[in-house]
């Protein structure tokens, strides 16, 4: 029954984003330098909502003689097109943010990790294509790339979409400034 609560949780998160993109604001970036990473993403999930766009027509257009499907499929695909704007806008909305005290590094509504300051040990311009799953590693790449990681000195605990606590010692991520990004944690 948790889990269905998160994953409830989470889609109420993603249409809250897309509320919040509309309106042109941003979620909890007060007080710090935003780095953003949606950038990466846009035309790939605007595209796939432009072919959702596109099935709903051609679905329509199928089922126009049964009004019960038609209706419940309009549902669905209008559902659906609505679902892959948010996801687009939760990374608009919800970027990567440094303060004087730590980097919050987040990926949409999935993830928020914060990171202390004191705990990156090292963090340089790396881009990586390739993520493999390792246990103590976050690789939050979008568009299959990251450009910046982040070693840290000591473990720092997040929880994953489905609850489940997690310890990371080294954190990958994709900025659409890269180099800006490492010149201020270079300087924090």
């Amino acid at each position: 029954m948790r889990t269905v609560h998160r994953l409830v949780l989470h889609e109420a998160r993603v249409f809250g984003s897309l509320a919040l993109w509309v309106g042109r604001r941003r979620h909890g970036t007060a007080g710090g330098r935003v780095f953003g990473y949606a950038r990466g993403q846009g035309s790939t999930l605007l595209g796939l909502a432009f072919v959702c766009v596109i099935e709903t027509v051609g679905v329509a257009a199928m089922l126009r003689d049964w009004p019960a499907a038609h209706g419940v499929m309009l549902v669905l695909d209008i559902y659906t097109v609505l679902l892959v704007l948010g996801l687009h806008a939760a990374g608009v909305v919800r970027p990567h943010v440094l303060t004087g005290d730590a980097l919050r590094v987040r990926y949409g509504v999935r993830v928020d990790v914060r990171i202390p300051l004191g705990a990156i040990g090292a963090v340089r311009r790396e881009t990586r294509m390739t993520h493999e799953y390792a246990a103590g590693e976050l690789d939050l790449p979008v568009g299959s790339q990251t450009s910046v990681t982040l070693e840290l000195a000591e473990p720092v605990g997040w929880t994953t979409l489905l609850g489940r606590p997690e310890e990371v010692r080294v954190v990958r991520l994709y900025a659409d400034e890269p180099d800006a990004l490492v010149q201020a944690l270079t300087r924090s």
